[in-house]
């Protein structure tokens, strides 16, 4: 039997690299996947491609910054899919730029995203997940929470909360045997990092910096988060939660 088999996920920036990565792990092992992003065009491609490798996957348009979407969204999913068992809180956006040279307005968009858009979600789906007395989150956050990263630091601090929020919430519900924990990505070839990468005075020699820095000597790929997500997406990490997995080849090493 496959670990998600007839369980609806969903995934928040599903439209994109480690989300849709991480939408065809899910779908190839069962899931309902329900694909959640602002890119409505974007989310229906990852479902045509989670479906054509034979799993089942609905596209679901939603800005997370949006709580009116964010209800009307995980509602849809509800009836369409079936009662949310797991979400990925993946969607995420940054700029790369010292902090003093960053604005309020890039703060707010920064925030809104990484950590509001993630706070919306949670408050739509964990009653659901209380009641029903089963639940698994995974919040994708970033090692710059964990080691901090220049240009990052906006970007840092909303996932440091996210980290933060992962715990605290984790705590609060155990007696539901619902579970959350974080995946920590390290630099990943997505387009979001090439978009942070063209903020930079020289993107190529940024991206090798980056890669020269990571111990495994490459950047990670969508299907290198996907694996962690998955692992604590499904009862195999149902005795794991509160905990922060680095997925970074070794660019992090915290105990």
């Amino acid at each position: 039997m496959k670990r998600f088999e007839e369980k609806t996920v969903i995934v928040t920036g599903g439209g994109g690299g480690i989300g849709g990565a991480a939408c065809l792990r899910l779908g190839a092992e069962g899931a309902k996947v329900a694909v959640l992003d602002r890119d409505l065009a974007a989310a229906q491609k990852t479902a045509a491609a989670v479906c054509a490798a034979g799993g089942q996957a609905a596209a679901f348009a939603c800005d997370i910054t949006d709580r009116t979407q964010v209800d009307a969204a995980v509602a849809a999913v509800q009836e369409q899919l079936g009662p949310v068992a797991a979400l990925v809180n993946n969607a995420g956006w940054d700029v790369f730029k010292p902090f003093l040279k960053t604005s309020p307005a890039e703060w707010e968009k920064l925030i809104a995203i990484n950590l509001t858009g993630a706070l919306h979600m949670l408050h739509a789906v964990l009653p659901g997940m209380v009641e029903r007395g089963y639940g698994r989150v995974v919040n994708v956050a970033s090692d710059a929470a964990r080691g901090g990263s220049s240009g990052e630091a906006v970007y840092s601090a909303c996932k440091g909360g996210l980290l933060a929020l992962s715990k605290t919430l984790a705590r609060e519900h155990a007696r539901h045997a619902i579970t959350v924990n974080a995946v920590c990505p390290g630099p990943t070839d997505t387009a979001l990092l090439a978009g942070v990468a063209e903020g930079a005075r020289d993107p190529a020699k940024l991206i090798e910096a980056f890669r020269s820095a990571i111990p495994l000597g490459r950047l990670g790929q969508g299907d290198d988060l996907a694996s962690a997500i998955a692992f604590f997406a499904s009862d195999d990490a149902s005795f794991v939660t509160g905990q922060v997995l680095s997925v970074s080849g070794g660019l992090t090493m915290h105990g």
